[in-house]
């Protein structure tokens, strides 16, 4: 018998061994009321793909327009009330976002109670689950701090802290423990001659009711706009020695021509996105000529120029390089100026963009509290630091409004010292900057775009 032959038999004696054993076994799990090894191994194999999907995108529900997330955690309310605030009604598959009041990505109606203004709690098998708004943005003071994802930042803290450093203190700022935030803001990488005068308006003085009148009425008359963060400071003066520093910045732009309304897609792990953009099959060359490509390495490596009937350019780039904005934007312009492949958006080519709307107010308080000098050697704390940033951008256009105010107060004691596709689908930045200017006014790292919709 031939050596080929032999091995052949015995390969098959060993299957028939084995088969012998799993039998056997499956014979003895299903007398015991299990699963065979074969349907068990799926089902284990099945669990593990339902848990890595549910932990990319994770349980929300969606209730009064903002979605809440489950943190895990079940509430340790002893005593509550037996009547619940509202119920959950509808449910969507596991990858989507809730877009519809009361409604949930996973199985079940369940009632729920508010417990704080960003948190519920969902009565699930007998339990009350904790489940919290994830709405947090990081807002960074400038454009050399290091940046996480979804970051944005705007101009007008930089604005008041200059008048601060340059007017007020004539001086460089230094807390006794320096913070590197500061030494950014020392540095001044933003100033009013990257934004055009009439975007902007900006003033300090003594804070009296007066000032806080004078303001109401210039950004009034200036933007016909009301301010969001004047009434949270105390219009006291304490010495005559106080500043108060403020600064709104107001623009809006629209596109030539509108873009395209694209279906709703998905965006890294989340579905139901708002898009905009230019279909693959798209005939306008008036929506291909308000798109200028910078550079184009790959479907998830490129940035592209979106132009505006104003002077403001917005600059787009998927999965940016840098750690901070500066490092970013430099990085564009650096590929920018390197890349000889067509710098036009082609018939064929996708132009996707998310929808982006944004309102954050932030307290700096690692900048409140810390004396430190001014030239003439008095010593001042900042009482309290905000500023506010919203932020829209859709096919006809885009709109920023930003306020900045710093109370400062003089203390009295001593101080020590291919066909390419440009979807913007997953974590891309974005810079608003006016035509010939060297800084943007606007940026923004995104890639969680839920807290941006």
């Amino acid at each position: 018998m031939k050596k080929s032959v032999k091995i052949i038999i015995c390969i098959f004696i060993i299957l028939i061994i084995i088969g012998g054993i799993i039998f056997l076994i499956d014979y003895n799990r299903i007398t015991n009321n299990k699963a065979p090894l074969i349907m068990s191994f799926r089902k284990e194999n099945n669990s593990n793909e339902d848990k890595v999907t549910n932990k990319e995108v994770g349980k929300i529900v969606k209730v009064d327009g903002i979605l809440y997330y489950d943190t895990g955690k079940e509430s340790t309310i002893k005593e509550r009330c037996g009547t619940v605030d509202g119920q959950i009604s509808t449910n969507i598959p596991t990858n989507e976002i809730p877009v519809e009041d009361n409604q949930s990505n996973f199985p079940g109606k369940y009632g729920y109670q508010y417990v704080t203004k960003d948190t519920i709690e969902l009565h699930i098998e007998e339990k009350w689950i904790v489940f919290k708004a994830n709405t947090q943005i990081n807002t960074t003071l400038t454009l050399e701090d290091k940046i996480k994802d979804n970051t944005i930042w705007c101009g007008t803290f930089q604005l008041i802290w200059n008048d601060l450093k340059n007017d007020l203190a004539k001086q460089d700022i230094k807390f006794e423990q320096q913070l590197e935030v500061v030494d950014n803001l020392n540095k001044e990488t933003f100033k009013t001659k990257d934004l055009s005068d009439k975007y902007y308006y900006k003033k300090y003085g003594t804070p009296t009711a007066e000032l806080k009148k004078e303001i109401e009425k210039a950004i009034k008359d200036k933007f016909n706009e009301k301010s969001d963060i004047l009434d949270d400071f105390e219009w006291v003066v304490k010495d005559k020695g106080d500043y108060f520093l403020y600064a709104m910045l107001k623009k809006e732009f629209q596109f030539n021509k509108a873009f395209e309304e694209l279906e709703k897609g998905k965006f890294a792990n989340y579905e139901n996105v708002n898009y905009f953009g230019i279909e693959k099959d798209s005939e306008s060359d008036e929506l291909r000529a308000q798109v200028k490509v910078l550079y184009y390495n790959s479907k998830d490596d490129f940035s592209i120029k979106l132009k505006t009937k104003q002077e403001d350019e917005v600059i787009l780039c998927k999965n940016p390089k840098g750690n901070t904005f500066n490092e970013i934007y430099t990085n564009i312009a650096g590929q920018s100026n390197n890349y000889q492949g067509n710098k036009n958006i082609q018939k064929g080519e996708l132009l996707k963009v998310p929808n982006i709307k944004v309102n954050e107010k932030t307290e700096f308080t690692d900048l409140e509290k810390k004396p430190f000098l001014f030239a003439n050697g008095d010593t001042y704390r900042i009482e309290k630091a905000l500023q506010t940033i919203q932020f829209e951008l859709d096919r006809t256009g885009g709109k920023i409004k930003s306020e900045a105010g710093m109370m400062v107060r003089k203390e009295s004691a001593v101080m020590i010292d291919e066909i390419r596709e440009f979807a913007l689908d997953d974590t891309f930045a974005i810079f608003l900057i006016e035509d010939g200017k060297d800084k943007p006014y606007f940026a923004s790292k995104i890639s969680d775009i839920t807290k941006f919709q």
